[in-house]
């Protein structure tokens, strides 16, 4: 594929049993996108991003990253996820190794980064994180909201060409909740590319590239934030607006 798209999905279909989770998914994503997905729990948001990272395999469709189809078979995945970055609702931090070495670890044993470089890029993303004095820390000695940061800075840490991010606000309470968000708008205005599943309409509506509404499994509709809060074209969308829109 010679488009310049780092992303594109294209008629993906995923099943469990006879259900289906994700219907005819056609989505595009271009290098500095920040794209929302939002709609209802169960709609297919966290199946999807699970698929792009291959955590899933697909039925039907294919999914292309970085010029490559990686939806075959034939692919090696753990490549392919050594170029994206993933952070879940639940921190899936290392409970036994300290802050600084969470987010060392996959640059030397996975990347191959020698642990002097390591060490200095961690640094720096726990300084630009706001976590330059809890390096030595363990996780559980940080806040939820803290330890959602230092996940976020690990999913970076290896400098991935896509960040795929799973609703990683839902666990938090509004302090920290906004803490994440601002990271979120940090990275957004750095030009990290993300894909993220979010509840959080005002960062959709204001970071947003394009939001993309799932409803029973299916992009129903997809657009600028201007165009899907504004003026949304399905009947499915202003309903779940009216519904998580402050009147």
């Amino acid at each position: 594929m010679s488009d310049t798209a780092l992303l594109r999905t294209e008629n993906v279909r995923k099943t469990y049993g006879d259900k289906v989770v994700l219907r005819d998914i056609d989505l595009v994503v271009q290098p500095h996108d920040v794209v929302c997905l939002i709609g209802s729990s169960g709609s297919g948001k966290s199946t999807l991003l699970r698929c792009l990272d291959l955590l899933e395999d697909i039925d039907d469709g294919s999914i292309w990253f970085e010029g490559q189809e990686i939806s075959d078979p034939r692919v090696d995945a753990r490549a392919v996820r050594r170029r994206m970055g993933v952070v879940f609702q639940a921190y899936n931090l290392f409970p036994h190794l300290s802050v600084l070495e969470n987010l060392t670890l996959a640059p030397r044993k996975v990347h191959g980064v020698d642990s002097t470089a390591a060490e200095a890029r961690a640094r720096e993303l726990l300084e630009s994180f706001g976590l330059a004095d809890k390096a030595d820390e363990h996780p559980d000695r940080l806040s939820g909201g803290q330890q959602q940061r230092v996940a976020m800075a690990r999913a970076i840490a290896t400098d991935p060409a896509l960040l795929l991010l799973d609703e990683v606000t839902a666990a938090l309470d509004p302090e920290l909740t906004g803490e994440v968000l601002e990271i979120m708008r940090h990275l957004a205005g750095e030009g990290t590319t993300m894909v993220l599943a979010t509840h959080e309409m005002s960062f959709a509506r204001d970071v947003a590239t394009k939001v993309c509404f799932l409803h029973d499994g299916a992009i129903l509709e997809q657009g600028t934030p201007a165009e899907i809060f504004e003026s949304p074209r399905e009947e499915r969308t202003r309903q779940f607006l009216r519904r998580v829109l402050p009147t």
